[in-house]
């Protein structure tokens, strides 16, 4: 079974030059065997590995070297491409499952350290203060340079109730240390509650197989509360690090009523897929706003995407981080684990493919004042700044960000100012230092 994630073979032929100087020719150039090389690559790799094991200082660990040099090679593809042992597999498929123990944080790896993309809501981590951007640089004391992905989030996952030291390294602060208590994570991916007593207000914090489930839950009820159709929607997709694309796709299709949701394209010309929303959808004609942010990536970004360019949804907030790739989790047999590699891009109904650039809101709309420092730290915080990045396959560079023009008053005392801003656009009304209210 393969789990989609929300990630033309070049031949070089340098043919025979031949140059008339009186009776002397060069010779014609030998064609590349791609395979003999490739062979020959594994004898040299071979080697290295039986002079490590014969001479390194200390005996070495076979399969752990092995497991990481296959982890290294596909890190080099892109940053979403990796090998999962078996125990990370398995981690896997709990933790898309909607179940599992650990912090509750989605991250990445950036200059040798853990990158957070996002800390889940009521968890761990977010309870912490960890916040999107952090760089986790040591575990317990123990440096995280030199480790993946895979192994820093195993060091991170541990049994409940035991606690873990973090060091954080913050933009413009000092490192510092931060404790947490592991605890078994069972996130509820959505959340809903009725503001102003007639907008419904759906937030998703990532995309498991129960995602859609209880989104269907969240509309019923809210409906319910409302006592029928609502006046508007808020679907709050900031800072979701993503998950399965078909819980982007059938989320999506709850406020689409047919057409196209989302295409996929793979490296050869027949990789192709489109993916349709199915006739009728709730709360139709019902205006609605999305917000997201600079933590919003991959799945999240499909459904921002889809909304905003069937003119279905206004999106409000600030440009999302630009994963516009789509992973294969491959298993490799039993005991082998398996790897995710990154199979396709995607591309929004419009066609746009969104890799490195994002999606930009129709409203730009800062959740806090930013200075000039703070933009230089959120314009770093994008998949364009990842190391060995897909680039943006129709040139198109991610826009650099200026200061927001709506930015919360200096004297706003709210909870949420872009929330407070899309219930204002909802209503069709101008929010103003005065008339702004803290939602319920």
């Amino acid at each position: 079974m393969r789990a989609m994630l929300t990630g033309a073979a070049i031949g070089v032929v340098l043919g025979g030059l031949a140059v008339g100087v009186s009776s002397f020719a060069w010779p014609d150039a030998q064609p590349v065997d791609s395979r003999a090389e490739t062979y020959r690559q594994l004898d040299l790799f071979a080697e290295v590995l039986a002079r490590a094991r014969a001479d390194y200082v200390t005996e070495i660990d076979e399969k752990e070297a092995m497991e990481a040099a296959i982890n290294g090679m596909l890190g080099s593809l892109d940053p979403h491409s990796s090998y999962m042992s078996a125990e990370d597999f398995e981690a896997m498929q709990v933790q898309t499952s909607g179940q599992y123990g650990g912090l509750g944080i989605e991250v990445t790896m950036e200059d040798g350290f853990v990158k957070v993309v996002t800390p889940m809501d009521d968890t761990p981590a977010s309870r912490a203060g960890l916040e999107s951007g952090d760089l986790l640089t040591a575990i317990n004391g123990k440096p995280i340079v030199g480790l993946n992905i895979d192994d820093a989030v195993r060091d991170m996952r541990g049994e409940p109730g035991t606690e873990i030291i973090v060091t954080v390294l913050r933009e413009g602060e000092d490192a510092f240390d931060v404790t947490l208590e592991r605890e078994v994570i069972r996130p509820k991916s959505v959340t809903w509650k009725a503001l102003d007593d007639d907008i419904a207000y759906f937030r998703i914090s990532t995309f498991n197989e129960r995602t859609t489930e209880l989104l269907e839950e969240a509309i019923s009820e809210v409906s319910r509360e409302i006592g029928g159709r609502p006046a508007g929607i808020v679907l709050d997709l900031r800072n979701n690090g993503g998950g399965l694309l078909d819980q982007a796709i059938s989320v999506s299709d709850k406020f689409l009523s047919g057409g196209e949701v989302v295409s996929t394209i793979g490296r050869r010309p027949g990789d192709i897929a489109r993916y349709n929303a199915r006739k009728g959808e709730v709360f139709k004609n019902v205006p609605m706003v999305v917000l997201i942010n600079n933590g919003s990536a991959s799945a999240s970004e499909i459904v921002a995407g889809a909304l905003q360019d069937r003119d279905r949804a206004t999106v409000l907030g600030m440009t999302s981080f630009g994963k516009g790739s789509v992973q294969t989790v491959i298993p490799l047999g039993t005991d082998r684990g398996a790897m995710r590699l990154t199979t396709s891009r995607y591309y929004t109904p419009a066609g746009r493919s969104i890799q490195a650039t994002g999606i930009e809101p129709d409203m730009e709309v800062a959740q806090a004042r930013v200075t000039e420092d703070e933009l230089d730290r959120i314009r770093r915080f994008s998949e364009a700044d990842l190391p060995h990045a897909l680039t943006n396959e129709d040139g198109v560079e991610r826009q650099i960000p200026k200061l927001p023009d709506d930015q919360p008053p200096e004297d706003y005392d709210g909870e949420d100012y872009q929330l407070d801003r899309a219930i204002q656009t909802l209503h069709g009304g101008l929010l103003t230092a005065k008339e702004t209210a803290q939602p319920g």
